[in-house]
């Protein structure tokens, strides 16, 4: 791989960097989220999931994906009449249903995690210690932009990869502009929890680029890297790895693509608020569009 072809941020914020493209949310990008706050609305743009019983032998079976289910649950019981309930739940932060934030961490390339570090320098047995998905524990809030690539409720085929001119084209349909240091929200209109072998619409490296030269911050999205895959993987290897751009994996946008299209307008507030959990490769996230 001849990494010059590739756009990078190694080096922007220099070495040591943890935050990639959180680092163009500035004060001004705080102020226009709160400024688009004006009709006292807001939706989640998580997906629900319903937890598989640790008790029911089901623990290893996963979803449609053939992996190891979102959220595993065993129920806590202590005597006949216990004073409290409580429950001890196992996450699989990268599964398909569960939607969730990736850490600058989660996928290297070329033996190298963002920006630049060393996979063995930034991940050991016992957890993260370089672009740890902690690093995103004081929350993100910044302006949002809904980029619907099937509007009125519809779905891209399965075979279809988003480029450049397909987000232009969205753009142009949401009717506002998009600054740095906003957050990209793009429905396809797909669950992605399907078998592996089956193919799901995704962007190519021509759409990483041109988030890249709009600055974009944060990336939510019902779709991701197509299947089957193409290498390097634009968004997990492009964007993640090289630009530092976090990434929120299997998001739902049908309800807050209603509300934007019910309302006549196509940007929010967003706020993200994951868990303070150190030394992780990703977080479960319930984020937060507030219009």
């Amino acid at each position: 791989m001849i990494k010059m072809e590739l756009p990078t941020n190694w080096g922007r914020w220099g070495d040591a960097d943890q935050l990639g493209t959180l680092n163009l949310i500035d004060a001004a990008a705080k102020a226009r989220a709160a400024a688009e706050v004006r009709d006292a609305r807001h939706v989640s743009l998580a997906r629900p999931i319903d937890p598989v019983p640790l008790t029911t032998g089901l623990g290893p079976v996963g979803g449609p994906a053939t992996m190891p289910a979102g959220v595993l649950q065993a129920v806590n019981f202590n005597g006949a009449q216990p004073l409290a309930m409580t429950d001890s739940l196992i996450i699989n932060t990268h599964n398909a249903a569960l939607t969730h934030l990736d850490a600058v961490a989660h996928m290297p390339i070329d033996g190298h995690v963002y920006p630049g570090v060393p996979v063995q320098d930034a991940v050991s047995p016992t957890g993260v210690t370089h672009g740890s998905a902690d690093c995103f524990g004081a929350g993100v809030v910044t302006r949002g932009v809904l980029l619907d690539l099937a509007p009125d409720g519809g779905s891209l085929a399965a075979d279809r990869r988003v480029g450049a001119t397909d987000l232009d084209a969205a753009l142009e349909r949401a009717g506002t502009p998009l600054h740095p240091g906003d957050a990209v929200a793009l429905r396809g209109g797909w669950d992605t929890n399907q078998p592996m072998g089956q193919p799901v619409p995704g962007l190519d490296l021509s759409a990483v680029t041109w988030l890249d030269q709009h600055g974009v911050s944060v990336y939510v999205g019902d779709i991701g890297d197509p299947r089957p895959p193409a290498f390097p993987l634009p968004l997990h290897q492009v964007a993640l790895a090289r630009l530092g751009l976090p990434l929120v994996d299997a998001a739902n946008l049908d309800e807050l693509a209603e509300l934007c299209a019910a309302l006549g307008r196509f940007s929010f507030m967003l706020v993200l608020a994951p868990p303070r959990i150190t030394g992780t490769t990703g977080l479960l996230v319930n984020p937060i569009a507030l219009l």
